[in-house]
């Protein structure tokens, strides 16, 4: 199954594009993880930072199949455990749609973006920086298929 990670952000420091392939190249089948970077809009002083988040919005949509089960980072999601994202994720597998994480930018998610999602998902109550979010749904991607095949990478 083909899971793309839409996220804004272009110009990343290298140890997040590091951190990001090195669970990235873990994961191989039957979840292969793919990388769809947004431009984060440029908007000049004094410009609503809500038309930056739609034009990202825009692009986000754009890159989303329409066939796609498309899941909305929010920090007002549904958090999971790692046994439950396993679980979901073998619901994912079964159901063979491709599936699409969308990942906001520093002024967040376009409402057309949450709107499309079948479903939210909150990694923590915290505000995290978008950047780190993609090595942190990577890694916890790579976790709970790991717990799904019985490695042994996943101890709780």
């Amino acid at each position: 199954m083909k899971c793309r990670l839409i996220a804004a952000g272009t110009r990343l420091p290298d140890w997040v594009n590091s951190g990001f392939r090195e669970y990235q190249k873990r994961l191989r089948t039957p979840l292969v993880l793919e990388l769809h970077e947004i431009s984060v809009a440029t908007r000049s002083a004094g410009d609503s930072p809500l038309r930056a988040v739609q034009r990202e919005g825009a692009d986000m949509l754009a890159a989303i199949g329409r066939d796609d089960y498309v899941v909305a980072l929010e920090i007002t999601g549904e958090s999971m455990s790692t046994e439950r994202l396993s679980a979901w994720l073998a619901e994912r597998l079964r159901d063979a749609r491709p599936l699409a994480l969308l990942i906001g930018g520093p002024d967040g998610l376009a409402p057309p973006c949450r709107h499309r999602a079948d479903q939210t998902w909150s990694l923590s109550a915290l505000t995290l920086p978008h950047a780190l979010v993609r090595v942190i749904v990577a890694e916890q991607i790579y976790r709970a298929m790991s717990f799904l095949a019985g490695h042994p990478y996943h101890r709780a």
